[in-house]
């Protein structure tokens, strides 16, 4: 993308700078070209044109992006903002410094990553093609990197152990692929996404999928079914079970059991005795 003023003045080089301000470079920053030399006035009096310059410079995608970025910025109510921009492969780092500019990161990097979004739209129209933008305020990105490595690591550990499958909060592209590259360097886990558009979040498991978990009875397992035992013998009401009082008490020999005589419900009182 080019970016141009045209000016006069008495002399090349006065039309030279004037066109420099008007784009707010130096002179040394933009190219130029002489459309009219200046003309001297016949006997003083009469003609006489000035000089005619057109300045010029080439913007990068990322010198667009920068420029927008201040635009908003001074929107935001913050004036002296300074935009370093690193040229990457494929993009470019845009590093914003300021007074009281920390508040633009927002909750976990959200309010950077719409500014970085909207940035990186204005940078892939300057000529079509894909350049990529990453946005960073005091060194968010790499603290953010570091701590996301971290989690992924202490996640997979333990979805080893354990044999469970983890899932963590929703987060974007490029924090998704930094915690499947942590993954991959614990021994025995692995990671995929799932969830759709800004649900989308990353899970962690072991390699052969989750283990069935073993039922631990050692501390009264079955604590509240019917018929379950505790450790010392109890049943779940508090009462002996029936196995302890078999083997503490001796068997007494079956007795026979009498007929039960049922009452005469003939009247609604049971069964009279004769006197």
């Amino acid at each position: 993308m080019v970016k141009e003023a045209i000016a006069t003045g008495a002399t090349v080089e006065e039309a030279h700078a004037n066109a420099c301000a008007q784009l707010g470079v130096d002179t040394t920053e933009a190219e130029f070209e002489i459309l009219e030399l200046p003309e001297k006035k016949r006997f003083g009096l009469f003609g006489g044109n000035p000089a005619k310059v057109r300045a010029f410079i080439r913007e990068t995608p990322a010198d667009v992006a920068a420029e927008y970025l201040r635009t908003i910025l001074s929107g935001m109510g913050l004036k002296d903002i300074q935009v370093e921009i690193r040229e990457e492969e494929a993009g470019a780092e845009l590093a914003l410094t300021g007074e009281d500019i920390g508040f633009i990161i927002g909750h976990r990097g959200e309010t950077l990553d719409a500014l970085q979004y909207l940035a990186s739209l204005v940078a892939n129209h300057v000529d079509e093609s894909y350049y990529r933008i990453t946005l960073d305020v005091g060194n968010y990105r790499e603290k953010r990197k570091e701590t996301l490595e971290n989690l992924g690591k202490k996640m997979a550990a333990r979805a080893v152990k354990t044999g469970r499958n983890a899932s963590l909060e929703p987060m974007n592209p490029y924090e998704r692929r930094i915690i499947h590259t942590a993954v991959q360097t614990v021994e025995g886990a692995k990671s995929w996404s799932e969830g759709e558009d800004l649900a989308r979040h990353v899970v962690i498991g072991p390699e052969g999928g989750e283990r069935i978990q073993k039922r631990d009875n050692r501390r009264g397992g079955n604590r509240g079914g019917k018929g379950g035992f505790n450790r010392d013998g109890r049943n779940d009401r508090g009462g002996r079970s029936q196995q302890r009082r078999s083997n503490s008490r001796p068997q007494r020999p079956a007795q026979p059991v009498a007929p039960r005589v049922l009452d005469d419900v003939s009247t609604p009182y049971g069964k009279i005795e004769k006197k």
